[in-house]
């Protein structure tokens, strides 16, 4: 008798678990404040695309559970017409107000990908494009070791002269284009410049290999805030 007893809580419950895998996962709330005392053109990919944010204001999107090359940046010096064309000094991408690409650099980035392994949420701050705005990335509600990162040190102030780009400060990859760092062989370690960005923003990727000490995860599902110059 408790071996059909057992039969049959097994039949009850396997739709249930079939449900649960069928329920869709929620798309994640992300809301881009502006706290610097100027204007900054807010770029988002793949989803949000972009906008112009004054001091002191918001901008929420919405993006898809289970998306991955996520980045939130934002572009300074900008110009744009009616149509939405222009360029920006810093984080440009194409030329457009409403990004479809990922920006040039220099851009500090907000990096994520969504419900991933083990329905964790993955997300980093990255120096790897440079640095042009000083950045938090955080979940709404931290918790235990899902809480935030930021890199807000005074990068512009302090970078190499070789380094140096009007509005912000290049990794050395995009000046000197060398595997040593660029790491394009997939075989690369930290170098002067990288220590220099790491030294000042541990949090942050510094170099491609940064990975130990970059990258965050979440609970999947979790909704977040990018606050510019915090």
């Amino acid at each position: 008798m408790a071996a059909t007893t057992s039969v049959a809580i097994s039949f009850v419950l396997l739709p249930l678990a079939f449900l649960t895998l069928l329920t869709p996962l929620k798309a994640a709330t992300f809301t881009i404040v502006n706290q610097c005392s100027y204007t900054v053109w807010a770029a988002a990919v793949p989803s949000g695309g972009g906008i112009q944010l004054n001091s002191g204001q918001t901008w929420t999107i919405n993006v898809p559970a289970g998306t991955t090359g996520g980045r939130v940046w934002a572009r300074t010096g900008c110009s744009f017409d009616g149509s939405g064309n222009g360029h920006c000094q810093t984080g440009d991408c194409g030329g457009k107000l409403s990004c479809t690409a990922y920006g040039t650099p220099p851009n500090t980035l907000a990096e994520f990908s969504l419900n991933q392994y083990q329905n964790l949420d993955f997300f980093d701050i990255s120096d790897i494009d440079g640095y042009n705005v000083g950045l938090d990335f955080s979940p709404a509600t931290p918790s235990g070791s899902c809480h935030g990162i930021r890199c807000a040190a005074d990068i512009i102030g302090q970078c190499p002269a070789e380094l140096k780009a009007p509005g912000g400060c290049n990794n050395a990859c995009t000046v000197f284009k060398t595997d040593e760092y660029c790491c394009n062989s997939g075989s690369c370690g930290p170098t002067n410049y990288s220590r220099f960005f790491k030294n000042l923003c541990p949090d942050a990727y510094s170099y491609p290999k940064d990975d130990q000490t970059s990258t965050f995860t979440c609970p999947g599902g979790t909704n977040y805030r990018v606050t510019f110059c915090p």
